[in-house]
């Protein structure tokens, strides 16, 4: 606990924030841990792209009527991107295509 809480900048999240979140996240299965004495090492059990994939997927669903159109059309528009970031994400989506 007391090394998340250093990585944090003030003000510090509240100790039962973070024990809080933590919980969650092994309840969910995202994080188990080993304790030593009365610490505890968390560690994680799903890798960060899966993690992020599940839930971007489920704001598609949730949020977008499961269109993933939708949510581009938000995202450009909603997001001030300059036309650098535009252009880098068309060239993402055409190597995509390419693929497919």
């Amino acid at each position: 606990m007391k090394d998340l809480l250093e990585q944090y900048d003030e003000p510090k999240p509240a100790t039962t924030t973070i024990a809080t979140l933590l919980k969650r996240m092994t309840d969910k299965g995202y994080v188990a841990y080993v304790t030593f004495g009365k610490s505890r090492e968390y560690y994680p059990l799903i890798k960060k792209v899966d993690y992020f994939s599940k839930h971007v997927n489920g704001l598609i669903k949730n949020f977008f009527n499961d269109s993933a159109s939708q949510f581009a059309s938000f995202f450009t528009k909603e997001t001030n991107l300059t036309k650098e970031e535009l252009e880098d994400l068309r060239k993402l989506i055409d190597n995509e295509i390419k693929k497919k």
